[in-house]
């Protein structure tokens, strides 16, 4: 287990973990539920969770800077406090994708994708709990291989949206949107990844 001193660390990396998976569920919420004029209230409500993990991140950087001793090397803290939030902006993102391209009807395949991200972000809800614990934990390596396989079927997904997208689709419009969109979902995926990725770097460096 964590130090007491070292605690704040491992508290803050499950709180912005926490933010990710906020953000993901309201991202699956306005797309199964879509109305394109709800849309600038929803992006607010994604931005304001954003705005919280950005919180969380500064907090934490400013605190590693007046640290002596951290729980892990400064460089991975940095790397893993910049990840969690790069999930949660690629979120905001896909919204963002979605209001700015006036789309009036989501494809089903960015619902399935949504749901494959909201089970990565569980996931690293998990690894963030359980992470504290890294040196010892039987867990941890589980869970990554996890994340990576979930982004694995994000990567699969995507291919077979993006060739739907260009066969049955006619409006050239509709796929330069579309096309963004799926684009941005599989970075969702991919920052899930890249933060199991630092994780599993702690756990060699330490093993």
């Amino acid at each position: 287990m964590a130090k007491k001193g070292d605690e704040f660390y491992f508290e803050n990396f499950i709180a912005c973990a926490g933010c990710a998976c906020r953000a993901a569920q309201m991202l699956e919420e306005v797309l199964v539920n879509f109305d394109a004029a709800s849309l600038p209230k929803k992006l607010e409500a994604l931005h304001e969770i954003e705005h919280e993990g950005d919180e969380k991140k500064h907090e934490m950087l400013d605190t590693l800077l007046h640290a002596f001793i951290t729980p892990i090397e400064r460089e991975d803290i940095i790397s893993l406090n910049q990840n969690i939030d790069e999930v949660t902006d690629s979120l905001e993102d896909v919204l963002l994708r979605v209001y700015i391209s006036n789309v009036t009807k989501i494809r089903p395949e960015a619902i399935e994708f949504t749901k494959i991200i909201i089970r990565c972000c569980d996931t690293l809800q998990k690894i963030m709990n359980e992470f504290s614990n890294f040196k010892k934990s039987k867990a941890l390596h589980p869970l990554i291989i996890e994340v990576n396989a979930l982004e694995e079927e994000g990567d699969r997904l995507f291919i077979s949206s993006m060739r739907k997208l260009h066969t049955d689709c006619k409006d050239p419009l509709e796929i330069i949107a579309w096309r963004d969109i799926f684009i941005y979902l599989e970075k969702c995926a991919d920052a899930c990844e890249h933060v199991a990725d630092v994780v599993e770097g702690v756990v060699m460096k330490n093993s």
